[in-house]
């Protein structure tokens, strides 16, 4: 039963390793498929253009606003969600710029105060 054991073992062992040889194959042609497409895409291709036919020129037009339109939007949604972890700081700072605001509009109404009191004392101060 050792022998049966240790055959199996060794049979599962092979068949590991065949798979692993399998990936390894697969892995390196679509690495090889990989390289081939970025010497594709690095080439100069000003010269070269897609044949469209002219029924599809106002589609395709129509399609790149669309695309432009949409990776406009793309930007500022990404920025928005950028900026979620930063909301409860942004919260903290309004508030704080907040109670600001209020003690200066205090400050200020005592100084209102002050100067109509100012020139109440101006005009008694000439009429006599």
């Amino acid at each position: 039963s050792r022998t049966i054991g240790s055959t199996l073992q060794f049979y599962f062992i092979g068949k590991k390793c065949e798979i692993l040889q399998d990936m390894n194959r697969h892995l390196e042609a679509i690495l090889k498929e990989k390289r081939a497409l970025r010497k594709r895409l690095i080439k100069h291709r000003c010269q070269e253009s897609l044949p469209i036919e002219a029924t599809f020129h106002k589609c395709i037009v129509e399609l790149l606003t669309e695309a432009v339109t949409f990776i406009e939007k793309l930007e500022s949604h990404l920025q928005s969600v950028r900026s979620i972890p930063q909301i409860e700081h942004m919260m903290n700072n309004m508030d704080t710029t907040l109670s600001k605001t209020e003690v200066l509009m205090i400050e200020l109404e005592e100084l209102t105060e002050q100067i109509l009191k100012w020139e109440e004392l101006q005009k008694e101060v000439y009429s006599n």
